[in-house]
């Protein structure tokens, strides 16, 4: 079970990353257990970097367990061959 404030914190923390540059990226944030769990993907390790500071801002004192992906932009060095 989740402190009741803890949905109250996570509400906060989407709201401000919507309102951040960090909106528009693929996160969901859920409180699991006694702590709270980041998934999804974003654009660069820098993007990444960023939402962890501002998670760790916002939810200060929770556990927070991060499972975010960096996804490759860049250029493939081989052209993909389709059979």
């Amino acid at each position: 079970m989740t402190a009741p404030n803890t949905d109250y914190l996570i509400a906060h923390l989407q709201e401000r990353l919507a309102a951040e540059e960090l909106g528009e990226l693929g996160v969901r944030i859920e409180a699991r257990g006694p702590g709270v769990v980041v998934t999804g993907t974003v654009p660069t390790a820098r993007c990444r970097e960023e939402l962890v500071r501002t998670v760790d801002e916002e939810l200060a004192g929770l556990t927070v367990r991060y499972d975010i992906v960096v996804a490759g932009t860049a250029a493939p060095d081989h052209p993909e061959e389709v059979t």
